[in-house]
């Protein structure tokens, strides 16, 4: 690294893609209404290799309850099912000929409960991927000036200006949090 703008201009996008990755993992917890991403994760053998779902057929939102899959080839759809099923999505899809339909099934408050300790345990893994990405950019500085590269005012400023970075990411996680707990517990 050769300065404290670069270390910072890493970091910052280091905790964006943290975050990114954040809304991802959230876009995959089901909140009771159907979402194409929600199919995201699952996948499904087909020609010999594990493929994801929007490489088989495409995925869309008839309604606020249901997805449907309309399967590109015919051969497939039995394979897509059984993938469906196997999910840990509690799904029960309807075949139709090429077509998929997925009933999205309200969820009960024992299961709203256990969604939003998942969206807490995956918020905190973003939180502690955030606070390596400071330590990292910590000891960057730190090398600075122990190579007498900066002066120790400008270390102590770096290091202010990684630890507001820290607290900005931080503080977005837990607001991603917020509004995804918020999103599963309504009814």
């Amino acid at each position: 690294m050769s300065d404290i703008n670069e270390i910072k201009t890493n970091a910052l996008s280091r905790m964006e893609k943290t975050l990114e990755a954040l809304k991802a993992d959230f876009g995959s917890l089901r909140a009771g209404r159907a979402h194409v991403s929600l199919l995201d994760g699952i996948m499904v053998e087909a020609y010999g290799s594990m493929t994801p779902i929007a490489q088989v057929g495409t995925v869309s939102t008839p309604d606020a309850r249901t997805l449907s899959v309309s399967v590109w080839d015919k051969s497939l759809v039995k394979n897509l099912e059984k993938a469906l099923r196997e999910s840990d999505l509690g799904l029960n899809p309807a075949v139709d000929g090429t077509l998929i339909r997925i009933p999205i099934p309200p969820l009960s408050e024992e299961r709203r409960k256990e969604l939003s300790k998942i969206a807490g345990k995956y918020a905190e893994q973003s939180k502690v991927a955030v606070r390596n990405i400071r330590r990292d950019a910590l000891d960057d500085i730190k090398k600075l000036k122990k190579d007498g590269q900066i002066s120790e005012d400008e270390e102590k400023r770096g290091e202010n200006e990684v630890q507001k970075l820290t607290d900005d990411a931080v503080k977005k996680v837990d607001d991603l949090l917020a509004v995804k707990e918020k999103d599963i517990m309504q009814v």
